[in-house]
């Protein structure tokens, strides 16, 4: 059986973008030419066709997606695994309302697959906990939140 393609979020991973989540973000390494997967938490459906995220502005993430605008998010949500395919841009040089220089990119969905492996589900979704100051580390990530959904 063929996995699920669609050309947009479906609604339960919409609603899982709404908050500060552990996700994996592929692109294109600017000098290798080959792939490059980064772990990233700010990320936020604007809609169910675009995806912004936040990372520092000096990231190698946005060296890669100024050479190769292509990028892949994997989420793990729904009891399952997801490629969010798109063509990513930095949005913004750095993201207002946030101390730190944070740069604001944006993906384009072009499709959504389920890649969960056959006659399988996700029973338990990964979790991280903030080994930094915990009252600091949740002001930041409201704050970067909030901006992102402002943007």
């Amino acid at each position: 059986m063929a996995n699920q393609v669609e050309p947009k979020l479906i609604k339960p991973l919409f609603n899982e973008l709404q908050t500060e989540r552990f996700v994996t973000l592929a692109t294109v390494d600017f000098e290798t030419a080959g792939p490059n997967v980064s772990a990233i938490s700010w990320v936020l459906a604007k809609d169910e066709e675009t995806i912004y995220f936040a990372v520092d502005n000096r990231s190698r993430i946005v060296e890669n997606i100024k050479a190769n605008n292509k990028a892949v998010i994997n989420l793990i949500a729904n009891e399952s695994t997801y490629s969010i395919s798109g063509e990513a841009a930095l949005k913004a040089e750095k993201l207002e309302g946030v101390p730190l220089k944070l740069g604001l990119i944006e993906i384009k969905i072009q499709e959504v697959r389920d890649v969960m492996f056959y006659g399988s589900k996700i029973v338990a979704e990964p979790q991280y906990d903030k080994t930094y100051d915990k009252d600091a580390a949740a002001r930041l990530d409201r704050q970067v939140m909030d901006a992102m959904k402002k943007a």
